[in-house]
């Protein structure tokens, strides 16, 4: 062999030498991509996971209060007390629920069950 024949097939193997480190550089880049997705939604979902639970829970507690026969209405206050959260929130709960606020604005809620609008209306007409 030549020496102009070796330095075309040393030429060559540098050659495909950087093709195939670039590729593995492109892989490397996109399966890194992949997998920090992944990993957030993955973070995300248990992250939700778990508030969901708290709020089934919250929302568990504010339905057994509601239904508590001895009381009529309760006040927002005290539901928002109870479960921990700020009247916004607690709003939000109620909602879920199907719990509906009084119609004085007195800051009393009461399930819509107990409590339907159509008795709302009659009184009214």
């Amino acid at each position: 062999m030549t020496e102009q024949e070796i330095s075309q097939i040393a030429a060559k193997v540098v050659s495909d030498s950087k093709f195939w480190i670039g590729l593995v550089g492109v892989l490397g880049a996109i399966v890194g991509s992949i997998l920090t997705i992944l990993g957030n939604f993955a973070l995300e979902w248990f992250k939700n996971r778990s508030q969901k639970s708290i709020d089934d829970s919250r929302q568990q507690i504010l339905k057994e209060m509601l239904e508590d026969t001895a009381f009529e209405w309760r006040s927002l206050s005290t539901l928002a007390a109870v479960i921990g959260c700020d009247d916004e929130t607690t709003k939000h709960h109620l909602i879920a629920i199907k719990a509906r606020g009084s119609e004085k604005n007195d800051g009393k809620w009461g399930l819509i069950s107990r409590h339907p609008l159509k008795d709302i209306k009659r009184q009214n007409t």
